[in-house]
């Protein structure tokens, strides 16, 4: 038995999925391998993705990042989960929150007793029993309290939002530190060796010529190696995704800092609100089918909490994927492997799951192909399992005012998606297939927020007597509530252990 080991890794594209890809790579192979990181401060970087979702902390944590010095580098705020507003009909309103709801005690699942005691009138709504709803509502944070076992309060799940540009000049600084070199350029011919096709070197407008073994297509939108180079193809999923531009601006800050992103869906879009300790981070993402660019970018900036700090900055997109995220000796990670509009945070996240896919399928010179069909594999499985649930919040709309939403709402879905969506109807069931992103909870808070009640609950609720299932909901209800209580407001928690340098402003 013999292994080749590859020598050198090329990173082509910096921005946040280059920097934590050289960031997780440094760290997991040791120093043993060269890693080169090709950028151009010409090329600008999207930088749509400044909320991320709970797993982010394992990212930071496996690499020896601090948190205090994290989110002092990026002007960083806590996330408790996003609300949405206006997606079920005009003025609805919930909150899709990380971590637990309820607690489970008897035979099902404690939202199956919670769905008939709520049918009832005898339960309040689901809100109730989360601790990160409930504290999302109330502007308090507490990290999870290790010293009060048994407790909501040891058991809650964050997330962060981040200057994305500030990230990755945080992760430049702890790679070049591990070794990682970094080349400042621009790539104007990417080089293939016969006979197989593979990438052997990326050559610079200066004429440098950067050679690799294995090479890392960190290029945004464009997919210099994986599409222009490689022809890999991609796949449009914009017939379930219509929405295909995005405005983004950020704004002065609001008197409260939220611990929450907000979503607030418009005539043919929606918008995101993303707090960070200088500013608001706002988008507005749209269907140029049915709306125009100035007509978008007149609803972002009416809707904005304070004063506009720039212009809005289009950025223009199909939703989709790679056909596949590795060919050959080439690996695309983050908008070089394909797009799913951040509705639920998932950008940041995409990018760390690759990365760790990679470093479980990592390569020898032989590239072997079972290797890179399985990759490919679960990537494809990933995307589709993230994109049935951002189409879910677009179908289950009941909104009458605009033709795009009624266009949403009577659209064909996957059939994967279709399943999910008859399953929890018939009986407010729920299944989560090989591990996929989205958890039970998840689903469930979509489903419930947008309106979708089910036909019946699961008939062994009723082995439990009434009285009996009021009582333990009211008593989870109220040790929620005493918790929240405790927690310190959002902004006296960053002010008090992780504010950032004021920024100054022109």
């Amino acid at each position: 038995m013999h292994t080749e080991l590859l020598k050198t890794i090329v990173i082509v594209g910096g921005g946040t999925s280059g920097w934590m890809a050289a960031a997780a790579l440094s760290t997991a192979l040791r120093g043993r391998y060269r890693i080169r990181l090709v950028e151009s401060d010409e090329i600008g970087i999207v930088g749509v993705g400044e909320a991320t979702i709970p797993m982010i902390r394992i990212f930071n944590k496996v690499n020896g990042l601090d948190e205090t010095a994290f989110l002092k580098a990026t002007q960083g705020t806590f996330k408790l989960g996003i609300e949405f507003v206006n997606w079920g009909r005009l003025g609805d309103r919930y909150m899709h929150g990380f971590g637990k709801i309820g607690q489970d005690l008897w035979t099902v699942r404690f939202d199956q007793y919670w769905q008939k005691m709520h049918a009832l009138g005898k339960a309040p709504g689901l809100e109730n029993y989360c601790i990160t709803r409930m504290a999302s509502k109330a502007n308090r944070f507490l990290p999870p309290q290790t010293d009060v076992p048994n407790s909501p309060l040891n058991d809650i799940a964050y997330a962060y939002h981040f200057d994305a540009s500030l990230y990755a000049r945080f992760l430049r600084q702890f790679c070049e530190a591990k070794g990682v070199q970094r080349t400042e350029g621009k790539i104007v011919r990417v080089s293939q060796r016969e006979p197989d096709g593979h990438v052997d070197a990326v050559v610079l407008e200066s004429g440098e010529r950067v050679e690799g073994e294995f090479f890392i297509d960190c290029s945004g939108f464009r997919g210099l190696l994986i599409e222009q180079a490689l022809k890999t193809g991609y796949e449009d999923w914009t017939h379930w995704l219509p929405c295909d531009r995005a405005l983004a601006v950020p704004c002065d800050s609001a008197p409260a800092l939220t611990p929450y992103t907000r979503s607030t869906a418009h005539r043919a879009g929606w918008q995101w609100r993303i707090p960070l300790q200088h500013r608001i981070g706002n988008g507005h993402v749209y269907c140029s089918q049915f709306v125009s660019d100035d007509e978008a970018a007149g609803t972002l900036l009416a809707n904005l909490d304070g004063k506009p700090q720039a212009d809005p900055r289009q950025i223009r997109f199909v939703t989709g994927m790679r056909k596949q995220a590795w060919n050959k000796n080439v690996v695309a990670i983050g908008l070089a492997s394909g797009f799913l509009e951040p509705l639920e945070s998932t950008s940041i996240h995409l990018i760390q799951s690759s990365l760790q896919r990679l470093i479980d399928y990592f390569p020898d010179q032989a590239f072997d192909p079972v290797d890179v069909a399985e990759y490919n594999r679960q990537s494809r499985f990933e995307y589709e399992r993230i994109r049935d649930f951002v189409i879910l919040h677009y179908k289950l709309n009941q909104r009458t005012d605009s033709a795009f939403w009624q266009a949403c709402a009577h659209m064909p879905v996957p059939d994967s998606l279709a399943h999910k969506i008859e399953l929890f109807a018939a009986h407010g069931r729920m299944v989560r297939i090989d591990n996929e992103l989205f958890t039970e909870e998840s689903w469930l808070q979509v489903f419930e927020g947008q309106n979708l009640v089910p036909r019946r609950y699961h008939p062994l609720v009723d082995l439990q007597p009434e009285a009996e299932v009021v009582k333990y909901l009211e008593s989870v209800r109220a040790v929620i509530t005493k918790c929240v209580d405790v927690m310190p407001d959002h902004a006296a928690f960053i002010a008090q252990h992780c504010a950032a340098p004021a920024v100054a402003r022109p």
